[in-house]
């Protein structure tokens, strides 16, 4: 072999020195393989998953009647019937939060379920702690946009253009929420009793792409409690009760005419009950 071709082979050999190196620096510099969030899609689109896997769905802007008509089964009377326009569109979360996300943002394990496994959504929480939550989540995410859904806006997204009881139409069965189905609503089939919260999104979503709107746990709203004109404090005109908190949607341990899409029930902002969470909203960008 002569010195040409000797120097020729030694230069090839370190080409392909170089090539090696360079892609062990890529793929370590693109955390083996997974490419970052594009964070720019945040609060735009149809939907959104943030950093910490939570997925939103964009509820678009629009006019409803809130409340029941006298004669729906289960009515109570903070239910008054009413038209609310919904002037902006925003996202609310598909599931309620759940315990491993409670733990990934607060540290902490409050929940009273704790056998249910991390997927099951957090529960014994009060309207303070879920206030703090979505603080801390705003901080990590490095923005003001999450917050709690105010009233109108979860009732609204609740029906995804409904006016029936439930999303489901006027019955609403085991098959399709986490209820105590040995309290049916009225002429509807009677099931069976998990006595226990099930991993969040364990039922079809409603037409909206929610899950567990009717069902497993309560969930808290932003607002103050407006007596019954069941709409958000920002479109009261008249005296609200700055005692207490709302919370909506039912639970496993509830009869089904607590699930329907009107109800609702005033509490206290410091009370921790074992059948009630929440699940984050968020404001759309401009």
């Amino acid at each position: 072999m002569n010195r040409r071709e000797s120097l020729r082979i030694k230069r090839s050999g370190n080409r392909c020195l170089v090539v090696i190196i360079l892609t062990v620096a890529l793929i370590a510099g693109c955390g083996h393989g997974k490419a970052p969030l594009d964070r720019s899609q945040f609060f735009s689109g149809s939907s959104f998953t943030n950093e910490l896997g939570m997925n939103f769905v964009r509820i678009p802007a629009g006019t409803f009647m809130m409340g029941s008509p006298p004669d729906e089964p289960g009515r109570d009377i903070n239910e008054l019937r009413h038209e609310v326009a919904i002037e902006k569109p925003f996202y609310l979360q598909t599931t309620e939060v759940t315990q491993e996300l409670w733990i990934k943002v607060m540290g902490t394990k409050p929940f009273t379920f704790k056998h249910g496994g991390p997927k099951c959504p957090v529960d014994n929480v009060s309207w303070h702690d879920a206030v703090q939550f979505v603080q801390k989540l705003n901080s990590m995410e490095g923005t003001d946009r999450y917050r709690l859904p105010r009233e109108a806006e979860w009732e609204y997204a609740c029906r995804a253009g409904t006016s029936s009881p439930f999303s489901t139409g006027n019955c609403i069965t085991t098959d399709q929420a986490n209820f105590n189905g040995h309290k049916p609503y009225p002429e509807c089939p009677e099931g069976i009793l998990m006595d226990a919260p099930m991993a969040a999104g364990s039922f079809a979503p409603n037409p909206w792409g929610l899950y567990d709107m009717h069902g497993n746990v309560w969930e808290w709203c932003q607002d103050c409690d407006a007596g019954s004109t069941t709409v958000s404090t920002t479109d009261i005109a008249g005296p609200v009760s700055q005692e207490y908190r709302t919370r909506r949607g039912g639970s496993w341990h509830d009869d089904a005419a607590h699930l329907r899409s009107a109800s609702r029930v005033r509490l206290y902002p410091e009370y921790k009950f074992r059948y009630g969470g929440f699940r984050v909203a968020a404001d759309a960008a401009e």
